[in-house]
């Protein structure tokens, strides 16, 4: 366990260092300001205005740039170390692979999920001191979604990364899986199902599981339970899951698939040929 915390420890101070990390918080706390700067909390959708506007606004634009900034920044991980011969020294030091890898994962999982979160918090924070009404229970269910949705490209990252033989390879590979994710939102799915005739409950089921789509469903079922705006697809939806179920189901799922990646992944990694 220590050896995994002092791996972890590295891998945050490296990531502190790097260039992408110092976009990386920019990006997400930009966001934000700029939501504020342009007055959104003043505005009103659906009936909701104030923060919990801004929050609307800040999840879907985070479930477009999150995803890719993990997988990308993820991948050069394993595949990275690979090839700057890492390995090599890894082998003659007292670290076990298991505390190497799995402290990899602990250390970046802090390092993509502290941005967002800061970002969230400093929005919290300006409401209150603009005295603006804080929606603490959406503030509490994005951060859980963000969690989980971090979690889920985290190891399909490490995955990607453990599978590809060279860098380049890796973030092209996750740009492809990122891409196949994006291919598979409804709106994709609402075409080959009116083309091929597809069963309703096939076409919702393939886009349930879509990760990607799970977030951007679950962010919309918080301020709109009747899933309106996906059309005749809520049915099957909330007929399966119902509102707070799909809710649940939202926040396992991605971390299911994080975990199961990560997992293989990390067999793959001790069984391979680490050279």
């Amino acid at each position: 366990m220590k050896q995994l915390w002092l791996t972890a420890k590295l891998d945050i101070v490296e990531s502190l260092r790097a260039r992408w990390f110092l976009i990386y918080t920019l990006v997400f706390g930009g966001i934000v300001a700029l939501l504020f700067l342009f007055g959104l909390t003043e505005s009103r959708v659906l009936g909701f205005i104030g923060l919990s506007r801004l929050l609307v606004t800040y999840i879907q634009l985070t479930m477009a740039i999150l995803p890719i900034f993990v997988l990308i920044t993820t991948v050069r991980s394993v595949a990275g170390d690979r090839e700057a011969g890492v390995f090599e020294y890894l082998l003659s030091l007292p670290v076990g692979l298991g505390a190497w890898f799995w402290g990899k994962i602990v250390g970046r999982y802090i390092v993509i999920f502290l941005p967002v979160f800061a970002a969230m918090v400093g929005a919290v924070l300006i409401a209150l001191v603009r005295d603006i009404e804080v929606p603490w229970g959406m503030f509490g269910y994005y951060t859980a979604l963000l969690a989980a949705i971090a979690a889920c490209f985290l190891g399909l990252g490490m995955l990607v990364s453990t599978l590809a033989r060279s860098t380049d390879m890796a973030q092209g590979a996750a740009f492809l899986v990122w891409l196949t994710l994006l291919l598979f939102l409804d709106l994709i799915l609402l075409g080959v199902m009116i083309q091929g005739q597809v069963a309703p409950e096939v076409a919702v089921g393939i886009a349930l599981a879509n990760p990607l789509q799970v977030f951007r469903t679950a962010a919309l079922a918080l301020f709109d339970p009747q899933l309106i705006v996906l059309g005749p697809s809520a049915f099957v939806i909330l007929d399966t899951f119902g509102a707070k179920g799909y809710m649940v189901y939202a926040l396992a799922y991605p971390t299911l698939i994080g975990a199961v990646s990560a997992t293989l992944g990390y067999f793959l990694f001790r069984r391979g040929d680490l050279p």
